[in-house]
């Protein structure tokens, strides 16, 4: 009994440094690990949820939340014109992990979600409505209606309305990738090849716009610094997130890139002024794919072609 209890004080004594290291490791390194998402009323996190595939916040009625940021894939959906409308616009970013984001869209435009979604809900190309008027549709529905009153202990209204959307949103976030279990301390989580394409991320410079939660989504650059990365403007853009690129693919806001690796070519180029090798290439998309976490216990996957 007592020469197991040594083991076990042995062990305790063994694991502490261990877990010390691995905090270390973390705060050392320029990005941190996604969190499980926030704790949230049950009522109104449902109610979000149907609200999000519900094609009456349009007023054509053929439009939801969940057309554009198909959340059983990619959060997102691949496509490059809004739907029923020929003009192109920019590459749907995923609604996935939005919420760490400081400002939302292309040229952060918008400071948090509920801007985003007001302005999604307004936008001719997409919803053409507002808030009011997608309230007074629903409020039209007996069954919505009364779980409004369950959630919000009163009739559904704007901020109600509102409110319900930006609680499932911030509920879309995608822990558990590989990369963040090997920053927990899992150092099984990552194969060498993987940690070399990490440390070639960092010496490159990558990760001084790509880094924080969201590997990226917290600062402006302006595109093309070196050589044109895509055709048109804005010149300025919010830097995307990395979270889950391997699954998001087409690239850039105008979709241009088609493969990761693609990418990675013309980013180097256009922002560093590198020309990679393709054991460089390789190495990073191997690191990236590392980066891929989970939506509700299964990995994130690209949208169906």
């Amino acid at each position: 009994m007592f020469a197991g209890a040594a083991l076990a004080c042995i062990a305790a004594v063994q694991s502490a440094p261990a877990a010390a290291q691995a905090k270390i490791v973390a705060e050392d390194e320029p990005i941190t690990p996604v969190p499980e998402p926030p704790a949230a009323d049950p009522l109104k996190l449902a109610l979000g949820a149907r609200l999000f595939g519900d094609v009456r916040l349009s007023t054509a009625g053929n439009l939801a939340c969940a057309s554009c940021h198909d959340i059983r894939s990619n959060g997102a959906g691949g496509i490059r014109t809004q739907p029923g409308n020929a003009m192109p616009v920019y590459d749907t970013l995923t609604v996935f992990n939005a919420a760490l984001s400081f400002r939302l869209g292309w040229q952060g435009s918008f400071r948090n979600l509920a801007e985003h979604v007001e302005a999604s809900l307004e936008n001719p190309a997409n919803m053409n409505t507002n808030a009011e008027a997608a309230v007074r549709r629903l409020q039209k529905d007996p069954d919505v209606t009364s779980r409004f009153r369950a959630a919000y202990g009163r009739d559904l209204d704007r901020d109600a309305f509102l409110d319900a959307l930006v609680t499932f949103e911030r509920s879309l976030l995608t822990p558990g990738a590989r990369f963040d279990r090997w920053l927990g301390g899992d150092t099984s989580a990552l194969s060498p090849g993987e940690l070399e394409g990490y440390r070639t991320f960092k010496s490159l410079g990558c990760s001084a716009c790509h880094q924080g939660v969201n590997v990226g989504g917290n600062l402006f650059e302006r595109q093309g610094i070196f050589r044109p990365l895509v055709v048109g403007p804005p010149r300025i853009v919010r830097v995307p997130s990395l979270r889950n690129v391997a699954a998001t693919a087409p690239y850039f806001h105008d979709g241009s890139a088609a493969t990761l690796e693609d990418a990675v070519r013309r980013m180097a180029a256009a922002q560093l002024d590198r020309t990679l090798s393709d054991q460089q290439v390789a190495s990073l998309v191997l690191f990236l794919k590392t980066l891929t976490g989970n939506y509700r216990g299964a990995p994130v996957v690209g949208a169906a072609p």
